[in-house]
């Protein structure tokens, strides 16, 4: 599915006529291309309160990040558990109205999640850079910031608010973009998760031979709906290329119990990112401790 980075032409009202001419491609044609429509605006009035080199100076004092890979590796319950702080999502709206995320992520710590993702996109997850900053004062496992990153400004941002790894999104990058971004996180000792959706994206992302970390959404993007055998068919469609290369495999999206986890870690998933089903629960330390256990 292509994902159109920018809005065409705008819609232009022509002088001493009553009406304005339209460009049929103007609206946004599924939700992906929607946030990233939005994400430029976003970024370009951080971009205006905080600048990229004060964002680098920011960075100078920063410890090192900590080993986001390495600790997935390293988990000895498979498959390892990233759990993911999410108050809202574009399909489901607000999914946790008690949002408290520094104590959602200590429950989190305590239950036994091996990392955790914080969603910092303001407009259609209610998350934000300044949750993440508060989720690194609390906990010492190894943090992800989820964003659709499209700007290496982005990138900074996520250094700076104390992330261990960043999201890149296939499905929004090119090639270039992809190694081009890899770079740049790579300078900044950050761990990168690419997130693919379809074979296309994987057989791209393999042939770059670069990234370590690749995570696999069971949700399609046109339809919304969620199917575990999309992991299934993915790692045993590339099951070599992925071995070979040493990738660590996350499964993404439709996790709600421990047998979806024996499920995808029987077909090679290394680690699961779980969100959804674990912000619905009153209680989350026990929800995670269950789900792990």
């Amino acid at each position: 599915m292509e994902i159109r980075r920018r809005p065409p032409n705008p819609s232009v009202t022509v002088e001493n006529l009553e009406y304005s001419i339209h460009h049929d491609e103007a609206k946004p044609r599924n939700i992906l291309e929607k946030i990233v429509w939005e994400k430029e605006r976003e970024v370009k009035i951080s971009r205006q309160k905080v600048s990229l080199e004060k964002l680098q100076t920011q960075i100078l004092s920063l410890p090192n990040p900590k080993k986001f890979v390495d600790s997935l590796r390293a988990e000895n319950k498979l498959p390892a558990v990233i759990a993911e702080i999410k108050k809202a999502s574009p399909s489901k709206g607000i999914i946790r109205s008690d949002f408290n995320p520094t104590l959602i992520a200590k429950d989190y710590e305590e239950g036994g999640a091996t990392c955790i993702s914080v969603l910092t996109d303001t407009t259609f997850f209610k998350g934000g850079f300044d949750v993440l900053i508060e989720v690194r004062k609390k906990v010492k496992i190894p943090l992800l910031c989820k964003d659709f990153i499209l700007f290496p400004y982005q990138i900074y941002q996520a250094r700076a608010s104390g992330a261990d790894a960043i999201l890149f999104i296939a499905a929004i990058l090119s090639d270039q973009d992809l190694i081009y971004l890899n770079k740049i996180a790579s300078s900044l000792e950050l761990d990168i998760l690419v997130e693919v959706h379809n074979s296309i994206e994987l057989k791209r992302v393999l042939s770059l031979g670069i990234f370590r970390l690749i995570g696999i959404n069971n949700r399609d993007l046109a339809t919304f709906e969620v199917d575990l055998g999309t992991t299934e068919k993915l790692i045993s469609e590339y099951k070599d290329q992925l071995s070979t290369q040493d990738v660590v495999l996350v499964s993404e999206s439709g996790l709600f119990t421990r047998a979806d986890l024996d499920r995808v870690a029987k077909i090679g998933a290394n680690a699961v990112l779980v969100g959804e089903s674990l912000m619905r629960q009153p209680d989350i330390k026990s929800a995670i401790r269950n789900l792990i256990n």
